[in-house]
């Protein structure tokens, strides 16, 4: 066996949120490698949509624009039922309070190959492709991981940590142990990807097709790409089901034959996953080996940048003795509800979409007619942890990003630092001597001026609003003794880090 390298971070799996965390990694500072056991990046899609949300965490690997050219902002989704009759239009497009557009659409390989531009630009980290992860084991204050390369060769890799981002397959979280939750029912599914030339396709950028007699689903990707999702049903031929007369007949001549070229055609279960540990000691799971929902809300990918963006931070901190160990211990806590939350809104909204019952799916029409607000629900606030949960409810939701008036986004100003949010006249009645913490905490950034921070300010309704690297919300309040409550909560604010580190 050849030397032993070694690492603060070890990274399982080399797709779009395993190199994700590989860029936040880098951009953080720490050291790290990728280990993906695939040669080649993968060339087909499977997520196609993520949220402002997901974007601003994108727009933090320094690199924003390069990946707006790959996207493209939705304009419109709706959900019709067998009769083409529109139960619901749902506003999509906006330029909403990430600073981005609320939902966006790409393909795959396209943003995938721009994050792996970004690790390859970024000192200290690395993406190992044709490499294996054949053991992973928790050893004293860290993992060693023991790495099976395509030439055969095995060679040592010790971390700190190890984050397993290996797919809904993942071998880390079955060499583990750890069980899944199992959430709705199973579905079969036919996905087909390609691109339509000279042919107008379905009106709206996402359609849900709730059609009884077979349930499908369109949507509209940059350039001439689009996507459609069938159902399976007892009588289709698996093998004839797949082929480009096939494809015509089931989209009802959306996808025809001579217009519509299809690089992917892939059978597939809709399924809703949780496990039930996403944490054993210095190994983290994160995407979809920690949960996967079926795609009616586009949230898969979402979610799985938010594990990684959720727990970088606080390695780093960690890391750098900023902060205790015990902080990872909110990785769990924080995300794995709000994760639930998107794989039951999932499960639910798969269920009453794909029935096959002309009954059920009457009630179902009657339902979302006088229900439309259930058809677009809100993103959660995380689970308890490291905020203010349960006596301010303002506290653990995902802050806004204003955009200044010279077009600077504000995370670019704020970087990935605590962010203090107040009014001049607040500021000044805090203690001078916690002023003075503040001020010689390179981990914050205070901002009084209301073209700044005003917005966050107005939409919080609150006088003070503590943000955490991660863009969620630490804290709020009204009042001096409150803001220096939450000034206190900061776990670097009034900590000796180490100058070593």
């Amino acid at each position: 066996m050849s030397n032993i390298a070694e690492v603060d971070v070890v990274v399982i799996g080399g797709g779009p949120v395993g190199v994700t965390a590989l860029a936040l990694l880098g951009r953080a500072g720490l050291t790290a490698v990728g280990l993906e056991r695939d040669t080649e990046m993968w060339p087909t899609a499977r997520a196609v949509h993520f949220d402002g949300e997901t974007f601003r965490t994108l727009q933090s690997l320094g690199v924003a624009e390069r990946f707006a050219e790959a996207t493209l902002p939705m304009a419109s989704m709706h959900i019709e039922n067998e009769a083409r009759e529109v139960l619901i239009s749902v506003p999509t497009g906006r330029f909403g309070s990430q600073g981005w557009h609320d939902d966006l659409t790409f393909h795959q390989p396209d943003i995938e190959r721009l994050v792996r531009e970004v690790v390859e630009e970024l000192p200290g980290v690395e993406l190992r492709c044709g490499s294996t992860a054949a053991a992973v084991r928790n050893v004293d204050e860290g993992v060693e991981v023991t790495v099976c390369d395509a030439d055969g060769s095995e060679s040592i890799i010790r971390a700190r940590w190890a984050i397993a981002a290996d797919g809904a397959r993942s071998q880390i979280r079955q060499s583990l142990g750890i069980d899944t939750e199992k959430l709705g029912e199973d579905a079969q599914w036919l996905v087909v990807d390609g691109i339509l030339e000279d042919s107008p396709g379905l009106s709206s950028d996402m359609i849900f097709l709730g059609h009884h007699t077979r349930p499908a689903l369109w949507i509209r990707l940059p350039g001439t790409r689009v996507r459609m999702e069938f159902m399976l049903m007892p009588d289709d031929d698996p093998e004839e089901i797949v082929t480009a007369a096939a494809v015509e007949r089931i989209s009802h001549g959306v996808l025809p034959a001579d217009k519509f070229t299809a690089d992917r055609q892939a059978l597939y279960t809709f399924r809703g996953r949780i496990a039930r540990q996403w944490r054993a000691g210095n190994i983290f799971l994160a995407g979809d080996a920690a949960h996967q929902a079926p795609p009616l809300f586009g949230q898969g990918l979402c979610a799985g940048v938010r594990d990684v963006a959720n727990l970088v931070w606080k390695l780093d901190l960690v890391k750098r003795g900023a902060a205790d160990d015990s902080i990872l211990d909110t990785y769990e806590s924080e995300r794995k509800p709000h994760a639930r939350f998107w794989v039951e809104q999932a499960t639910n909204a798969a269920g009453f979409l794909q029935t096959t019952d002309a009954e059920v799916a009457k009630q179902r029409d009657e339902f979302i007619r006088a229900n439309p607000a259930a058809s677009a629900p809100v993103s959660p606030a995380l689970g308890p942890g490291l905020h203010e949960g349960g006596t301010d409810k303002r506290a653990g939701h995902l802050s806004m990003q204003p955009i200044l008036a010279d077009g600077v986004r504000l995370d670019d100003m704020v970087g990935t630092r605590f962010l203090v949010a107040t009014t001049p006249e607040l500021y000044a009645a805090v203690p001078a001597g916690l002023r003075e913490q503040l001020e010689e905490d390179d981990d914050v950034v205070v901002l009084f001026d209301p073209a700044k921070v005003g917005q966050i300010l107005e939409a919080t309704g609150a006088q003070a609003v503590v943000v955490r690297p991660d863009r969620y919300i630490l804290g709020a309040g009204d009042t001096a003794e409150a803001l220096g409550h939450l000034i206190r909560s900061i776990p670097t604010v009034g900590r000796t880090v180490p100058s070593h580190t």
